[in-house]
């Protein structure tokens, strides 16, 4: 019966996602790219929210707050107030200059040796890490629903290689041959189902608690468990209260603001006013978002006495548990959506990355629209064979969520510095954007992967060596002996921007940058921009106030 109607729904929203696109021009490269800049405020909304609520959100966060709780909603409500700025700030100007990727900016602002190097940091970080957590998670979701070793009678491994495989070869051919309007209709349609049965796991979970009263299950969570509802998290956490105020606002400006898989939704936007009012309904859906990524995490530490092996696996057991058999498939082809969702997005700003800013930049610059777009999709295929084949590899790199945050520093924070500056300045040369984005990637690699590991080790070993020997305390050791890696980007992201401002201070452009307006979009904006961006921050922070 589960299988039945996963299939089904999975089936359904193919063929709506067909019949939808079937008419669009493809073999323009702005149809493919960009869906012909025709995307409404519900379908920008519905698709950032299904790009970004897949599973190493569902999975990896859940298993966060398996461990540690509430505090971990970090990610998903300052989001919230990152999209509020985007909406504000960032979106007029990229819509003003009528930009189609993220990079085509930094080519006007700085050159186009830094669109091509910002454009590489993206494909690598796509490739090495997002698309190959997003398959793996995925994978280990579908693979613990379903039971999938038992079901194929092959072991744990096995499994996971052949829903890597599945899912990897599906969210291909929707992204490579569908462009970003069939995958923008199809997330939308997931984002309804993504919603309903995402709410139905905690409400399950809180009548499994409560014996049939969700009341008696809130309660019975709250009072058993009370260290998991504390949103100030100590320095030994996952989150320290003082990162809020450091890099996690600006991890939250990257992906909302510059990453090029979740901005192109606002880029493809037929207005401004659609693409803030698309922007600032996602900043609502963000903050419901710890109800279906950090709740049923509370939920099954409750329901399984903290007692499972991997905390990762805390959501898709959950589900196995508390579901009748029949939603079972329903929510599996829900996720399955989700999944799909974030590899598309992914694959398909990759794809737009190399067909318009690589191969029509630097391989055939004579090439017109449809040899752009088949050059993409070329590239498309290419790449999702290779996250195919790192993805399962991600299982030896411990909690999912925590490695891509931690990972994606590498190019996040170069990135997001080069942008402000190029916004903010008019004199700051070129030179100044690739020192800024090689310098912030070198120093940060420096940082998290040399020097944190050996002094780490070093303050353990000290302890060992004093007769130290409780894990918890020597975990806190650790923990101690070096900056979290959000204050780490924080202090880089300072660094940089301060190396950018003397270089042009030094050096500065001859002809200060001005932004021209191609008037490519209407860019009159929403007259309720500012307003509803005040009560989005307002209730953002009510509940931290609540939640203290």
């Amino acid at each position: 019966m589960g299988i039945i109607s996963f299939v089904g729904f999975t089936l359904l929203v193919a063929i709506i996602s067909y019949l939808a696109t079937r008419k669009t021009d493809e073999t323009s490269s702005d149809g493919y790219f960009l869906g012909g800049r025709s995307l409404t405020a519900v379908v920008i909304a519905g698709s950032l929210l299904l790009t970004n609520l897949s599973t190493e959100q569902i999975v990896g966060l859940n298993g966060s707050s398996y461990s540690e709780g509430i505090l971990v909603m970090a990610w998903e409500t300052l989001a919230a107030i990152a999209m509020v700025i985007t909406a504000i700030f960032l979106l007029p100007r990229y819509l003003k200059g009528g930009i189609t990727t993220v990079p085509q900016f930094l080519e006007k602002r700085y050159d186009t040796t830094t669109k091509a190097i910002t454009s590489g940091l993206f494909l690598t970080g796509y490739v090495v890490v997002f698309l190959p957590i997003v398959l793996y998670s995925g994978s280990l979701a579908i693979s613990t629903m379903f039971d999938v070793p038992e079901l194929l009678g092959v072991s744990k491994n096995a499994s996971i290689w052949i829903c890597v495989i599945g899912i990897g070869v599906i969210g291909s051919i929707y992204a490579i041959f569908g462009g970003l309007k069939a995958v923008a209709v199809s997330d939308t349609i997931n984002a309804v189902g993504l919603l309903i049965g995402g709410i139905m796991i905690p409400v399950f979970g809180l009548l499994e608690i409560g014996d049939g009263s969700i009341t008696n299950g809130i309660s019975t969570l709250m009072n058993s468990n009370p260290e998991k509802f504390k949103v100030i998290g100590d320095n030994d956490s996952s989150i320290p209260f003082a990162t809020i105020f450091t890099g996690m606002m600006l991890v939250q400006l990257f992906y909302w603001g510059t990453n090029q898989a979740i901005i192109q939704r606002a880029l493809g936007a037929k207005n401004l006013k659609e693409g803030q009012k698309g922007l600032l309904l996602g900043s609502f859906l963000k903050i419901l978002g710890p109800i279906i990524v950090v709740l049923p995490g509370i939920i099954a530490f409750h329901l399984f006495n903290g007692e499972l092996d991997v905390a990762d696996e805390a959501y898709p057991t959950l589900v196995s548990k508390v579901l009748p058999v029949s939603l079972v498939g329903f929510f599996a082809a829900v996720l399955f959506g989700a999944i799909l969702s974030s590899f598309n997005s992914a694959l398909n700003s990759s794809v737009t990355l190399f067909g318009l800013d690589i191969y029509k930049e630097y391989i055939n610059k004579e090439a017109n629209e449809k040899q752009v777009v088949k050059a993409g999709k070329s590239f498309g295929v290419l790449l999702a064979i290779l996250a195919m084949i790192v993805a399962p590899f991600i299982a030896n790199a411990g909690s999912l969520f925590d490695y891509l945050q931690e990972v994606n520093g590498i190019y996040s924070i170069p990135i997001l510095t080069i942008i402000v500056v190029g916004y903010l300045t008019k004199k700051v040369p070129a030179i100044a954007g690739k020192i800024g984005i090689i310098s912030g990637s070198i120093l940060y690699i420096i940082s998290q992967f040399i020097i944190k590991p050996m002094l780490q080790n070093n303050a353990v070993e000290a302890a060992k060596a004093n007769g130290i020997t409780d894990i918890a305390q020597l975990d806190k050791i650790e923990s101690a002996a070096y900056p979290h890696f959000l204050h780490v980007m924080a202090i880089l992201f300072v660094v940089n921007i301060i190396i950018m401002l003397i270089i042009g201070k030094l050096y500065p452009r001859e002809i200060p940058y001005e932004q021209e307006y191609t008037k490519e979009v209407d860019i009159t904006p929403w007259k309720y921009t500012k307003i509803v961006g005040a009560i989005i921050c307002l209730i953002v922070i009510s509940t931290y106030i609540y939640f203290r």
